[in-house]
């Protein structure tokens, strides 16, 4: 029988205070997160984000209890799966590699060499492909591939989105369920979805698929959780962590939130769509700033639905997708790291110095991006740590 490494990608999170620093160092040193036409500010530019925004990060991962849980739940996540895998029948082994903190995925690269695992199914812990996430997670194991010739020559096949896989859909709408099941009055509980944004420009100059996956996954959780219930209930969605004058996708979650809190409604409940573990979007941004946000504005009732976590259905559905992937046609990480269309500075266009027309408009927008990300981080206290989304 084959043995099969389940390779389980995320973000990664501090899990201590002394961790933030350097975790938002390795975040703004891939230039996937900031793209700068000479490579050699990119660590510069790293550094001065991170210290400027270090103190601002130190305090929310205090407010929810001194780091982050990322890594435990992840890595609980991935004996869960193993544990089912082998119980269907699947000599599987499971693997975390995290982009930004450890484990780092060359650590899981090394742990599935050592293993002597014949094939590698790769598994992205973010349901909606974006360019920012899955994909730059893909593009990092690429890159690994490319310098080892002993993982070059081992099987991979990767998972690239799984909005619509039904073990997902239907977790996320028991999920729901419970909490408007609570409610006063069940039928009139607005369920409200909040999506972590990307800039707009992704989509509309990237083709990043993100935003219709989101879209077309709330559609399908309303619909399970309506088949769960008996009756539809309002609900709204909405996307949160924006940053910097760009715009993001839209509507914004604090502004629709304050606008359902006028419009009278008085029970919310709140699903965070693109999120599979608890960390730092959930317990602090939606737990505390949100809930704030909306209690000011006349909600009365607040519910978070809790995120995936080990929850039996999601697992049962991830062990779904690790077997599918298996039987049917390969999709290798050349394909899965594919972006839809060429992305703005991928790969990087020429930078020269001098007195010339390409000089002078990226000495420009260098020293915009710089001198924006000063005032940004200084005078908002919210970074662009939001802007590459799960932490």
């Amino acid at each position: 029988m084959a043995r099969v490494g389940v390779l389980l990608m995320n973000l990664g999170g501090p899990e201590r205070i002394q961790d933030v620093g350097p975790f938002l160092f390795n975040i703004f040193a891939d230039p996937e997160i900031i793209r700068l036409p000479n490579p050699a500010l990119q660590k510069p530019l790293a550094w001065l984000i991170s210290t400027l925004r270090s103190s601002k990060s130190e305090q929310a991962y205090r407010s929810i209890g001194g780091g982050s849980p990322l890594r435990r739940i992840t890595e609980q996540q991935a004996r869960e799966l193993q544990s089912l895998l082998r119980q269907r029948g699947i000599d599987a082994t499971s693997y975390v590699a995290m982009r930004y903190w450890h484990p780092f995925t060359e650590s899981a690269v090394a742990d599935i060499k050592a293993d002597g695992i014949d094939q590698v199914v790769v598994l992205p812990l973010y349901p909606h492909f974006s360019i920012s996430t899955s994909g730059s997670s893909f593009r990092e194991l690429q890159r690994l591939r490319q310098a080892d010739t002993c993982f070059r020559d081992l099987p991979i096949r990767c998972i690239r989105s799984w909005y619509d896989n039904p073990g997902y859909v239907r977790a996320m709408a028991e999920l729901i369920a419970e909490q408007i099941r609570v409610s006063d009055v069940p039928a009139e509980a607005h369920v409200f979805f909040s999506a972590h944004g990307v800039p707009k420009s992704y989509v509309e100059e990237a083709g990043d698929p993100y935003q219709k996956e989101i879209e077309a996954c709330t559609k399908l959780i309303m619909a399970e959780l309506e088949g769960l219930l008996g009756y539809g209930n309002p609900h709204s969605l909405a996307y949160q962590s924006r940053v910097g004058p760009e715009e993001w996708l839209q509507p914004y979650t604090d502004d629709v939130l304050e606008q359902l809190g006028k419009a009278g409604t008085l029970d919310l409940v709140v699903v965070p769509i693109s999120f599979v573990s608890e960390h730092i979007e959930t317990l602090e941004e939606i737990d505390i700033e949100y809930r704030e946000l909306a209690t000011e504005a006349g909600v009365v009732h607040f519910r978070r639905v809790p995120a995936l976590d080990t929850y039996p259905t999601f697992i049962e559905g991830l062990a779904d997708l690790v077997g599918s992937s298996l039987e049917g046609p390969e999709i290798n990480l050349d394909e899965a790291a594919k972006l839809p269309v060429r992305v703005k500075f991928y790969p990087q266009e020429k930078w020269e110095w001098g007195l010339n027309t390409s000089s002078e408009a990226w000495n420009g927008r260098l020293a915009m991006l710089g001198f924006a990300a000063f005032l940004l981080e200084l005078f908002s206290g919210h970074g662009p740590l939001h802007a590459i989304g799960l932490l």
